[in-house]
């Protein structure tokens, strides 16, 4: 699977030692994934580790030993069921006492978690991203599943998306587990894309297609994005210092949608990339 990984058109490869791992495994899976960042990143893109959980047996023993990798050998770590700053800041503390530049993503995935978000969001300069995971949301929440698309998950993902945003981090979607319903994932995938989440966890090379197809903008967004652009790098450039605020199409457009039409332009280009490693 690691091997496989290198192939794969996903903007970021996460290897699991957590819930994937039975506990018998724990300390081969994490001596094999070391091994393999030694030898070379198994991804052109980003790579993550999922370590156990604060409060195993195996958390501390996964950190240490992915400290001491060589530093461009892994990306971030992703830390599961945080719930509270004190959580991020020991993360924070086992890093910098081994030296390691690595960043770390925080995996919401608990009622405590959830109704802390925007602490935990706060809480070190180390992180990255915050992760939406469902299954044990599920569990913690004592819900089914997320299903179809509706409004059982929505004040979930707003809170998530809100204290991301808040603070500079990516908001990223956990993983749909029905492999084998498309129609059901791309659904989903788009609804998270068009609350504003940065991406989507894919459990299987087979979701990979959707994911990316959801979050690159289409041809009519991107031309609407291109002439956003356009029209106020023009506004600027007029004599007397410029326009801040200008009229395309009929509509008044300011900052605020450059700042739109940038995020479209960016998402486009992670397609790009996405499809050039696919090919």
């Amino acid at each position: 699977m690691l091997a496989k990984a290198a192939g794969l058109g996903a903007d970021e490869i996460v290897i699991d030692l957590e819930d994937s791992v039975p506990a018998a495994a724990k300390a081969q899976a994490r001596e094999l994934t070391c091994r393999v960042l030694r030898e070379g990143r198994p991804s052109r893109g980003l790579v993550a580790v999922r370590v156990n959980a604060l409060g195993t047996p195996w958390c501390r023993d996964d950190i240490a030993a992915l400290a001491a990798l060589p530093e461009a050998a892994l990306d971030t770590l992703v830390v599961p069921k945080l719930e509270r700053a004190q959580d991020v800041l020991e993360i924070e503390k086992l890093l910098d006492e081994r030296g390691a530049v690595m960043g770390v993503q925080a995996l919401i995935e608990t009622a405590a978690g959830l109704l802390r978000v925007g602490e935990i969001a706060s809480a070190s300069p180390r992180l990255e991203g915050l992760i939406l995971g469902y299954a044990d949301m599920s569990a913690s929440l004592g819900r089914p599943g997320p299903g179809e698309v509706g409004e059982r998950w929505l004040y979930a993902q707003e809170a998530v998306l809100v204290a991301a945003r808040a603070f500079g981090l990516q908001a990223l979607d956990g993983p749909y587990l029905a492999i084998a319903d498309e129609d059901g994932l791309q659904r989903w995938a788009e609804h998270v894309q068009g609350l504003g989440y940065d991406g989507k966890w894919a459990v299987h090379p087979s979701q990979l297609e959707a994911i990316n197809r959801a979050f690159s903008p289409g041809d009519d967004e991107l031309e609407w994005a291109q002439a956003v652009l356009a029209a106020l790098a023009e506004g600027e450039a007029e004599a007397g210092g410029g326009r801040g605020a200008v009229s395309l199409d009929g509509e008044m457009i300011d900052d605020a949608h450059r700042k739109l039409a940038e995020q479209v332009v960016a998402r486009s280009r992670a397609g790009l990339v996405a499809e050039s490693v696919d090919r």
